[in-house]
């Protein structure tokens, strides 16, 4: 298990992006405060699925729908060949506790924080 480092985006003009291949579990550190931006990229030859996974993350109460289980994480396929980005804090429910990204083994993955 290793740690997703993030990048601070709040720099001038250009700046280096770090980037960490994911194992089968890494965890990240969500920041309610900050717009943060997970990259997926896969280069690798199949699809893969990552799920980002808060071990908080239990039940939510969405508008028309009433509780709503968060517990199994979201999942983000990612296409050989492609690249996904998800804005964390638009899935916060997901990220309640530590944030776990499994699945993903392989991904190249890049956190900015903004």
């Amino acid at each position: 298990m290793a740690a997703i480092t993030a990048t601070n985006g709040n720099q001038a003009a250009h700046y280096a992006v770090a980037e960490q291949t994911l194992t089968a579990d890494d965890t990240l550190a969500f920041n309610s405060a900050k717009k943060q931006l997970l990259i997926l990229r896969n280069d690798t030859g199949g699809l893969l699925t990552a799920t980002v996974d808060g071990d908080g993350g239990t039940t939510v109460n969405a508008p028309g729908l009433g509780a709503v289980s968060v517990a199994a994480g979201y999942a983000l396929a990612v296409a050989a060949g492609a690249r996904v980005a998800v804005e964390l804090s638009k899935i916060g429910a997901y990220c309640k506790g530590v944030v776990h990204v499994t699945g993903g083994t392989g991904l190249k993955a890049q956190l900015i924080e903004l």
